[in-house]
């Protein structure tokens, strides 16, 4: 679609508006298989990647951002544009202060064979529930060079806007699985997956630890930790060592210092740099 072929909606009772807003609600974004990206950065981000975008809508008063209006302009009928009222994309998007363009996007696929790729390294979270938790984690394996990440039962839906908008369109670039751990943990260890999860009480310490081989890293949810079912799964045991007076991380941050030692250890030469002569 051209841009002067632009639909123009103005009234909250639309059957399109009230298509869009439902999505703000797990239940209809099941139903649907879509959900809400919003902002100029995941709407490019989903173009880049070559999601399945349906609309993108934009903030009339505002105008088309100037950041997009090469790729709308490009668009050829691969999904429509709707131009709409400020108080119209508040009511799509739940916010207080609305973005100026917002996308509706069909749910990704994610290819099994991800999880199992030669000396991949997989994060896998059991009961994360905070949205932001779980954006930032997949940001970070993104950032890693993770192979996949998986959510298993009791975590935070990924579709959920606040998830999308914390992983900052890296739900686009790394695969992330929804699953059941009681079948996919037994499965990957079957495939020659280690497992490896953190413990307060494990002797090992993060950066001793061999992260170089087929890998899938658990983590647990804010309050307590692994399931003892997943717990009872792991091959191996690390601990991050502190050195401050705090007990713990947060799991985002946690998951993140884990990723880059695997990172650094997978990808890094470490240079030991000698004392220099003593006079």
């Amino acid at each position: 679609m051209s841009m002067d072929r632009i639909i123009t909606i103005t009234s909250a009772q639309n059957d399109k508006v009230k298509a869009m807003a439902s999505l703000l609600e797990k239940k209809h974004r099941d139903r649907s298989g879509k959900f809400i990206i919003e902002g100029i950065h995941l709407i490019h981000e989903a173009i880049e990647a070559g999601a399945q975008l349906e609309s993108v809508v934009y903030d009339m008063e505002r105008g088309v951002p100037d950041e997009l209006r090469g790729s709308l302009a490009q668009a050829n009928g691969r999904f429509e544009i709707i131009e709409t009222t400020r108080a119209i994309i508040a009511k799509c998007t739940g916010t207080d202060s609305p973005p100026p363009v917002f996308g509706i996007v069909r749910k990704l696929e994610a290819d099994p064979a991800s999880l199992y790729r030669a000396n991949g390294l997989v994060v896998v979270l059991d009961g994360v529930r905070d949205p932001g938790n779980v954006g930032t984690i997949i940001r970070s394996a993104d950032a890693a060079f993770a192979d996949a990440v998986v959510l298993g039962k009791g975590c935070v839906d990924l579709y959920n806007p606040k998830t999308v908008r914390s992983t900052m369109g890296s739900l686009f670039h790394v695969p992330v699985v929804e699953g059941d751990l009681s079948e996919l943990l037994p499965a990957a260890k079957a495939r020659g997956m280690r497992l490896v999860g953190t413990s307060l009480q494990a002797s090992a310490n993060c950066y001793a630890h061999d992260w170089r081989g087929p890998t899938w890293l658990l983590m647990g949810s804010e309050s307590d930790g692994l399931s003892e079912a997943a717990l009872a799964q792991l091959d191996d045991h690390v601990i991050i060592p502190m050195k401050g007076r705090s007990e713990s991380l947060n799991v985002a941050m946690a998951a993140t210092v884990l990723l880059y030692e695997a990172l650094r250890q997978r990808d890094f030469q470490t240079t030991i740099i000698p004392d220099p002569p003593t006079k």
